[in-house]
């Protein structure tokens, strides 16, 4: 069985997201979706609400696709998650070429950790290459519009954080 590993801090869960994660469900028979809950960054939604959103929104993904998948949260080095998952892949998304630089200096990193874990690329698709987690809670913290970003359920689950939160 070919797994996949998928991390990311998904706060909350995109378009881009799940372009990924359907583009992934073509090279992998199951894929653990990877919640980092390291300290680097600073969540907007819990983790336990973004496993929570996650296992709603992919669900279609993965059953329109026959993926099997399940989301997880991890808070080490996203090769021992991946290991711990039995991964024989990491799935990334690139968006630009700065994403580029980085995740490929990220895998040579994890090559060396992990020689057996390969990483691969996922060139974001044209319709959601714009779409950052950051922008977007930025976005609603503002009182934009955030629906060509997000689905209904992240919409949700972003607005009743911030209402909770004034």
């Amino acid at each position: 069985m070919r797994i996949g590993f998928y991390p990311g801090s998904f706060d909350p869960v995109t378009y881009g997201h799940l372009d990924v994660m359907a583009r992934a469900a073509r090279l992998v028979d199951k894929l653990v979706l990877g919640v980092g809950t390291h300290g680097g960054k600073n969540a907007l939604l819990s983790a336990e609400e973004r496993v929570a959103l996650l296992r709603e929104v992919a669900k279609p993904v993965a059953e329109h696709s026959g993926l099997k998948f399940e989301a997880v949260t991890f808070s080490g080095l996203t090769v021992d998650a991946a290991k711990a998952a039995k991964a024989n892949v990491i799935i990334r998304g690139l968006r630009d070429a700065s994403d580029f630089d980085y995740e490929v200096q990220m895998a040579q990193m994890n090559g060396a950790l992990t020689p057996d874990v390969e990483t691969i690329f996922l060139a974001a698709s044209p319709a959601t290459r714009m779409i950052s987690s950051s922008l977007v809670k930025q976005i609603a913290k503002m009182g934009g519009d955030t629906s060509l970003f997000l689905p209904k359920e992240s919409q949700a689950a972003l607005k009743a954080k911030l209402s909770s939160l004034a």
